[in-house]
């Protein structure tokens, strides 16, 4: 039997749970500052706790032991994890938190597009109804 602990569905919800957090936090974190020093501040705070993650579980392992392929992809991840943050912080600052995050989640819609058209995934009638639903639900919240 497969621990809870290591389902993929408990490791979702809590990003979920923490992704909730984060726009919370940020957006008090944003009101007497700017976005990208905002941005900036908590980098270096992820960074630091995923050094201490790695450095505690002994799981640092040399980069030559990662593949071209691996390595350039998590490069493009970073980038686009840089840029996702700085709009994000900067959409923040501008507008109400209960409507920039769930514009901010239409990435599920794009996750669903993207993997099949890249990623040769397959999605249900059902799994597209709920990709539908998911956006139609952003636009009216993000509607004012």
């Amino acid at each position: 039997m497969t621990s809870y602990l290591t389902t993929w569905q408990l490791w979702a919800g809590l990003a979920a749970l923490f992704a909730a957090l984060t726009a919370i936090f940020a957006k008090v974190g944003v009101e007497q500052i700017n976005s990208d020093y905002a941005t900036w501040i908590r980098t270096i705070v992820v960074l630091i706790i995923l050094t201490g993650i790695l450095f505690f579980t002994r799981q640092f392992q040399p980069l030559r032991s990662i593949t071209p392929k691996s390595l350039l992809f998590l490069v493009l991840s970073g980038l686009a994890t840089g840029a996702s943050w700085v709009c994000y912080f900067r959409a923040l600052k501008l507008g109400n938190a209960s409507q920039v995050a769930p514009v901010d989640k239409l990435s599920v819609v794009l996750v669903a597009v993207f993997g099949v058209a890249f990623l040769g995934e397959r999605l249900s009638p059902g799994a597209w109804l709920g990709i539908a639903l998911i956006a139609t639900g952003a636009v009216l919240v993000a509607i004012r």
